[in-house]
């Protein structure tokens, strides 16, 4: 009987050893080929937002750890330059209250604080509903181009449900509510332009 127990607990212990190993290995194996589809999906989302600057703008990009959306958080800001004068920064950031959890985007914004665009790098949102904030899934999130803190006025930020101008899904609020917060904090950050610049 207990030869038995013996035999079955090293039968086990041996699968275990064997399943953490190959679990290991998977993500070892996987983690450059994740590391550089998340890096090319970076690149084509910057594209997306802005075009004629001269510097390498992924060989630039700084990091600063700053309380945005309410919650302390490490941006990465990509600064887009022009004959080596910066005319508008990109910043990666996460809005932590989407309808599944975190929202990551890709904001770009001007010097004049006026809006490049807003594009989403990773999330978590329903299929079919709140994911129609992906380009490939409609062009809902392009509305953004062009706005600033005082075009809309700072009350007409919001869905229309909350009295806004900003269309919701049908059937979701919460994603579409989350993107127009997080952009508007955004460009609120920029009034505090301290929190941006790149510390010498």
């Amino acid at each position: 009987m207990i030869k038995a127990i013996l035999k079955s607990g090293t039968l086990l212990f041996v699968f275990t050893m064997v399943s953490l190993i190959f679990v290991n290995w998977t993500q070892n194996s996987t983690y450059d080929k994740i590391q550089y589809n998340e890096e090319q999906l970076l690149i084509l989302r910057l594209g997306e937002l802005v075009s004629g600057y001269d510097n390498d703008i992924l060989q630039d990009k700084y990091s600063k750890e700053i309380t945005l959306h309410g919650v302390k958080q490490k941006i990465n800001i990509y600064p887009a330059k022009r004959n080596k004068t910066i005319f508008a920064y990109l910043v990666e950031h996460t809005y932590p209250n989407g309808y599944s959890g975190n929202i990551r985007l890709l904001t770009g914004v001007t010097i004049e604080k006026k809006l490049l665009g807003v594009r989403v790098i990773a999330h978590k949102e329903t299929p079919g509903l709140g994911d129609k904030i992906e380009t490939k899934k409609s062009n809902w999130i392009e509305q953004f181009s062009g706005l600033s803190l005082s075009n809309p006025h700072k009350y007409q930020w919001k869905v229309t449900r909350d009295g806004g101008i900003f269309d919701s899904f049908t059937g979701a609020t919460i994603t579409p509510r989350a993107i127009v917060t997080a952009s508007y904090q955004v460009l609120e950050l920029f009034t505090q332009k301290l929190h941006l610049v790149k510390e010498k």
